[in-house]
């Protein structure tokens, strides 16, 4: 196999466990035959953007360009590709490729794949790392490129390509998308806010979850859900015992799961997508009398993603966001580690990153 040429590109990364985001120089490939690159315009900032910074997991390669909730223009397509033009507004998410070939690809689940290569500091098929949207442009497979509704605002669209489609794939695949249904949402943040938005698109009855009453209003009279529970309040919790046919819990810090299990139906489901650092407590005694299911699940293939974000186009769904520059982002990342955002930071990458960085 020859050289692969390559062009140059620059962004943000983290270059050590401090986690700090500083002025990065480095190539990307030039475009193959069915390959699309893209001008980024804006960034979102997940959560997992500063584990990852942080090597809170273990597994971080260093210099780390973070970003998977990447959207902006086509400005180039390979000799091959039939998807997508010049001009067209794209996005790409968590992964940027699969084998396209094992059991799980097949059933458009690609993100199941055990050969799966994360958009952002993961290794290719080359050996090379991959580099985030926290850059100038991007290169990626047509196959993992998602198309952008033109009605959808960029910046609001870009944590669909991660937060939505981490909700919405769930409630698809547990049949939680019927009308009519009672879905909970555990966390009103970055996942959460746009598990309410989707949860009502889908016609489904939305009660919010949190530990205190400081959210209420937000989510009913902002975001659109039907009730409020607070999970600390003992008297609502036994009131709505038994009145849900599934639960999305977004949460990432340890909380117990048996008064969750509490509020299902019978054959209810608890859909876990947070990511607690410390294994949580599970009772089987609810589980066995109910016949309830804890189940996890993590983003979506990438036909669901296109569905995902078609639904959006379709009712208006873009996450709640704060816009900020590119000088403000390891700031933003400190602010994130604290909660201290509503719901999301997005990177305004055209208009604030230069190669001066």
């Amino acid at each position: 196999m020859g050289k692969v040429l390559e062009k140059e590109a620059f962004g943000l990364a983290a270059k050590d466990e401090s986690g700090v985001l500083s002025p990065f120089s480095f190539s990307r490939r030039e475009t193959a035959e069915k390959d699309v690159r893209f001008k980024v315009l804006f960034c979102g900032i997940c959560h997992t953007d500063l584990c990852m910074a942080k090597n809170e997991w273990g597994f971080t390669t260093y210099p780390l360009v973070p970003g998977h909730e990447i959207v902006g223009v086509v400005t180039e397509v390979g000799a091959k590709v039939t998807k997508f033009n010049v001009g067209d507004k794209v996005g790409v998410g968590y992964m940027s490729r699969s084998c396209l070939s094992c059991d799980n690809c097949s059933d458009g689940e690609e993100n199941y794949c055990p050969k799966m290569i994360l958009t952002s500091g993961g290794k290719d098929y080359d050996d090379t790392m991959t580099h985030g949207g926290y850059s100038d442009h991007m290169v990626c497979a047509e196959d993992f490129i998602i198309r952008i509704p033109d009605n959808l605002p960029l910046d609001g669209a870009a944590p669909l390509l991660c937060a939505g489609v981490t909700v919405f794939s769930p409630m698809k695949y547990h049949g939680l998308d019927k009308p009519g249904m009672h879905i909970g949402v555990v966390g009103l943040g970055g996942l959460g806010h746009v598990g309410v938005k989707f949860a009502k698109a889908l016609g489904n009855k939305v009660t919010v979850i949190s530990t205190s009453e400081r959210k209420r209003d937000e989510a009913i009279n902002r975001l659109g859900a039907d009730a409020f529970l607070v999970s600390r309040d003992p008297k609502q919790m036994e009131d709505a015992v038994g009145t849900m046919d599934g639960i999305i819990d977004t949460v990432s810090a340890t909380h117990p799961l048996l008064p969750l299990l509490g509020l299902l139906k019978n054959k209810g489901k608890l859909v876990m997508v947070g990511a607690p650092a410390k294994p949580l407590e599970l009772p089987t005694m609810p589980l066995i009398l109910g016949r309830k299911m804890v189940v996890g699940s993590m983003i979506g293939g990438i036909k669901e993603t296109q569905e995902m974000v078609d639904l959006a186009g379709k009712h208006n769904i873009t996450a709640d966001i704060e816009l900020i520059s590119v000088d403000y982002v390891n700031t933003a990342m400190e602010r994130l580690a604290k909660g201290d955002v509503k719901y999301r930071f997005v990177i305004d990458v055209a208009n604030t990153l230069k190669p001066t960085h």
